[in-house]
């Protein structure tokens, strides 16, 4: 199994607001996007990394200068307004051996070692998966005014995260199929749901967090120091 990672990091930080993108703000001495890749250089299944940038983008050469991985990092590729645009232009950088694509939010620093050994074989053995944790929050669905409308039962609900792991035939196939509701998508997996291939969840882990605010940057500068909980 030869994986290849879209790395996605074409936010532009206005929702952080932050001046640069917050995958290049400093967090315990180095940018969140190395601490990315250092996560993802823990995987022995990893061959290459595709970092996908904005189009606008001053700071990723200077962040990743310097570093070795046992990977190889991929010239960058510029991403588009929406993730599937930057999926499909990743996916078309990818060299042509890649059997099992996995795509990875820049701004999710620590997957686990066991977290991408467990969604790399749920991928392998079932041709796509995603990292999962269960819901304990009662989850409630809503209507435009606020109604309530149902309340699913938080067994049956998981809370995704990335990578999210397919057989790049798949990624491919479900891009094209789904072309006019791409729009609809909020994350990758659901791609592959509605173009009619099966999606397994594997084991997720609390601390792949995704940086979304300030306050996810100080958690995650306190868990590097050691001292978060």
């Amino acid at each position: 199994m030869k994986v290849g990672v879209l790395l996605l990091a074409a936010g532009s930080g206005k929702r952080f607001g932050s001046a640069i993108p917050k995958q290049y703000l400093e967090v315990a001495g180095k940018p969140l996007i190395i601490h990315t890749l250092e996560s993802l250089n823990q995987s022995k299944h990893i061959v290459v990394v595709q970092p996908v940038i904005g189009d606008r983008d001053l700071w990723y050469r200077d962040a990743v200068a310097g570093y070795q991985w046992g990977f190889t990092l991929l010239e960058p590729v510029v991403g588009g307004a929406e993730r599937s645009i930057s999926m499909q232009r990743g996916l078309a950088a990818l060299p042509d051996d890649i059997d099992m694509v996995a795509v990875h939010d820049a701004a999710r620093a620590l997957p686990s070692q066991m977290l991408l050994d467990d969604v790399f074989q749920a991928a392998d053995q079932h041709g796509a998966a995603v990292p999962g944790l269960p819901v304990h929050d009662t989850i409630k669905r809503i209507d435009a005014d606020g109604k309530v409308l149902e309340t699913p039962d938080r067994n049956r609900l998981m809370a995704v995260q990335t990578p999210q792991v397919a057989r790049r035939t798949w990624f491919e196939s479900a891009l094209v199929k789904e072309k006019d509701r791409l729009h609809l998508h909020t994350d990758d997996a659901s791609v592959l749901e509605a173009a009619g291939f099966d999606v397994y969840i594997s084991q997720g882990d609390v601390n792949n967090r995704k940086v979304t605010t300030p306050q996810d940057m100080l958690w995650l500068e306190k868990h590097l120091q050691g001292v978060a909980p």
